[in-house]
């Protein structure tokens, strides 16, 4: 089922998902079901499953050359989401980025998609690779998450790359990113919703936001997003602080502040259990405040742990 059904079905009730990690190489499924088996008591109707691309490593050659060689670290999304599906009867929600990508292996892995039944696409530009620091597209794909969200739409009226027919039309529900304290290549609020507004434009069903820590940032974003003729629905996006490093890691990672009152919460802290249980009730009094306000989801970033997101859904639902 598409996840605009899903908000639909739920008649104004929030919804309770999270995202997963595929697992590094050399890792099995036992090691994701691990991790969502404790969370499935709280009845996600959808669970996302991340993309990573491509990265380069440079080896040493003993003639001294330096030889670049393309690795994966977390293969496996599209069997990850079959196997989600098969094993919990949930819709999985793979991410589907540009980097890495050609426009005819995006329209190969949406057939793929297609086959296994899968109704949704998270639609992303995706990031830069770590040893280039600015994205790059593929020569033969997009360079934005809007152009990547007109081909889905494309085959979904039937028009393939190379050919066109009614028999193969696909029928995804698109999802985009949105970012409540703005897109940290974006020089401003304004520009960033423009771009927002484009992938919209282009197809998108509904948003999910990147996390953040200060609920007024998502209440304003909505209400700008409102004011901008968006209209489609906005899942926050919820990752409970964990660790005392989060604080400075956090902001670097996601470009998001940290309020000034959970800052002081966490420095008080002497070790990170005392951290770790700060965040689970950060993120409580947040959710609760999020379902007050009429959210249709939370969706919460696991990053490969269940155990606070449990605990926090467990106050919740």
């Amino acid at each position: 089922m598409k996840v605009i059904k899903h908000i639909e079905k739920a008649k104004g009730n929030t919804l309770f998902s999270f995202e997963i990690l595929p697992p590094k190489k050399g890792e099995t499924l036992q090691t994701i079901f691990a991790n969502i088996d404790p969370l499935m008591e709280f009845n996600p109707p959808f669970i996302d499953v991340t993309y990573h691309r491509e990265e380069y490593e440079y080896k040493e050659l003993p003639n001294g050359l330096i030889q670049k060689i393309v690795t994966r670290k977390r293969p496996g999304t599209v069997g990850i989401c079959a196997a989600l599906q098969h094993r919990y009867g949930v819709d999985a929600v793979p991410h589907l980025i540009c980097g890495g990508f050609s426009k005819e292996e995006t329209e190969n892995i949406l057939i793929d998609f297609n086959f296994l039944g899968i109704d949704n696409v998270l639609v992303l530009r995706g990031d830069a690779i770590k040893s280039e620091g600015a994205f790059h597209p593929n020569v033969q794909g997009h360079s934005y998450a809007s152009e990547l969200a007109r081909q889905v739409v494309d085959m979904n009226q039937g028009k393939y790359l190379h050919e066109e027919y009614s028999q193969g039309a696909t029928d995804f529900c698109i999802g985009v990113a949105g970012y409540p304290e703005k897109h940290f290549e974006s020089p401003n609020l304004d520009t960033d919703l423009y771009y927002l507004k484009k992938k919209v434009n282009a197809g998108a069903d509904y948003i999910v936001t990147q996390l953040f820590y200060n609920n007024q940032k998502y209440f304003d974003f909505v209400d700008r997003c409102r004011k901008a003729g968006i209209t489609v629905p906005i899942i926050p996006g919820i990752k409970p602080v964990s660790v005392k490093k989060h604080i400075t890691v956090l902001p670097n990672i996601f470009h998001i502040d940290i309020p000034q009152e959970l800052v002081l919460e966490l420095e008080k802290c002497k070790d990170n259990k005392s951290v770790y249980e700060v965040g689970i009730e950060w993120s409580i009094q947040q959710c609760r405040e999020l379902i007050d306000y009429g959210v249709p989801v939370l969706h919460f970033y696991s990053m490969g742990r269940s155990e606070n997101i449990k605990r926090i859904a467990k106050e919740l639902f």
